[in-house]
C-alpha cells in the first residue's frame, strides 16, 4: 500500500461514491474500484460496504481513514518542509564567531531573521584557528575569523580591516589622540589573546617590525576580565576597535595606534572549498555581502 492509494481511500470515504471519487480523483472508476479491491486484498479487511446508493465504512476502513488523513498530512508537510529548506526559508544556519566578535554581527543577525523567519540557528564562540576545524569537521558551515591563518583550504570573503587601540586606565598620563608602538612599548601590557593566535600575532609582530622590545607582562583571552584589570591600572592593553565599541562604559583612557604602524586586524567570513553549502548558508554570505 502506498501513498496514492491513500488519497484514493480519502477520496472514497469523503465522497461516498466510486463516481464522485473517481472524478474527485481525474481518473475513471475501473482502476479505482481495483485499487481499493487490492487494498483490502492486502490487508485481509472489508474497507467499505454498500447501503443503498453509497459507501459506509466499516470499522476497519475508519481505523485506516483516520491513519490516512494524518500519513497524508505528515507527507505534505515533509514535502513542503524540504522544498523550503531548499530554498532556504527554512532549515539551520550553523555559524562560528570568533571570540572577539564583530561589530554589529547582531544587527545583520536580526536582519537575516526577518527576512527569513523559520530558520534556527546554532551559534558557536570560539578562537579562531579552532573555528577553522569545526568547519572541516562540518559542525558549523560558516565562521567569522580573524586573521592572518591558513585558510587553503576555505573561500574567504573579506570584511573589514579595523585599527587597534592602545588602552590604560584614567591613572595614567594622557597621550594625544593616536601613539605610536615606539611611544608605549615600556608600559607594562597585557595582550587580549593567547601565544600562536591572530591577535597575539599581530601585535608582537607589528613591534618585531620596528624593533622595538614591547614589556608583555601576560595574556588574557577573557576580555571582560582584562577590562577590568585596566581600569584597576594592572596593566595596559592594546586591542581592536571592535573591542572598544563592545566594552564602553569603562574608565579608561583610549588612543589609536598611529596607522603608520600598519597595526590593523583583518575580519573574514570563511566556508569550506568545493563543499556544498545550504540554502541557509548562501542567503547569509548573499546578505552579508549586501550589508
Amino acid at each position: 500500500m502506498d501513498i496514492r492509494q491513500l488519497r484514493y481511500f480519502i477520496a472514497i470515504v469523503e465522497e461516498k461514491k466510486i463516481s464522485a471519487a473517481a472524478k474527485r480523483l481525474h481518473i475513471s472508476q475501473p482502476p479505482l474500484s481495483q485499487q481499493l479491491k487490492a487494498m483490502e486484498t492486502e490487508l485481509g479487511s472489508k474497507l467499505v460496504e454498500r447501503s443503498g446508493k453509497y459507501l459506509v465504512v466499516t470499522e476497519a476502513g475508519n481505523a485506516l481513514y483516520k491513519n490516512a488523513l494524518e500519513i497524508t498530512q505528515l507527507m505534505e508537510e515533509t514535502k513542503t518542509e524540504v522544498m523550503e529548506v531548499g530554498k532556504g526559508i527554512n532549515g539551520r544556519l550553523t555559524i562560528g564567531v570568533n571570540t572577539f566578535s564583530v561589530n554589529g554581527m547582531s544587527h545583520i543577525l536580526e536582519q537575516y531573521q526577518k527576512q527569513f523567519p523559520k530558520i534556527t540557528y546554532k551559534i558557536q564562540q570560539n578562537e579562531s584557528s579552532i573555528l577553522c576545524q569545526l568547519i572541516r569537521d562540518r559542525i558549523v558551515e560558516l565562521a567569522i575569523i580573524r586573521m592572518p591563518l591558513n585558510l587553503d583550504d576555505f573561500s574567504v570573503l573579506h570584511l573589514c580591516n579595523e585599527p587597534f587601540y592602545f588602552i590604560t586606565s584614567r591613572k595614567q598620563t594622557s597621550f594625544d589622540q593616536e601613539v605610536t608602538l615606539d611611544e608605549i612599548q615600556h608600559y607594562p601590557l597585557l595582550i587580549p589573546s593567547t601565544e600562536g593566535l591572530g591577535v597575539h600575532y599581530l601585535i608582537l609582530e607589528a613591534f618585531s617590525r620596528f624593533k622595538l622590545h614591547p614589556n608583555i607582562v601576560g595574556e588574557c583571552s577573557d576580555i571582560s576580565l582584562l577590562m577590568d584589570l585596566v581600569t584597576a591600572d594592572f596593566a595596559a592593553s592594546i586591542i581592536p576597535e571592535t573591542l572598544l565599541h563592545r566594552f564602553q562604559g569603562y574608565p579608561i583612557n583610549a588612543y589609536r595606534i598611529t596607522s603608520t604602524t600598519e597595526l590593523t586586524g583583518s575580519v573574514g567570513l570563511i566556508w569550506l572549498k568545493d563543499h556544498s553549502l545550504s540554502k541557509a548558508a548562501q542567503n547569509f554570505i548573499e546578505m552579508f555581502q549586501n550589508v
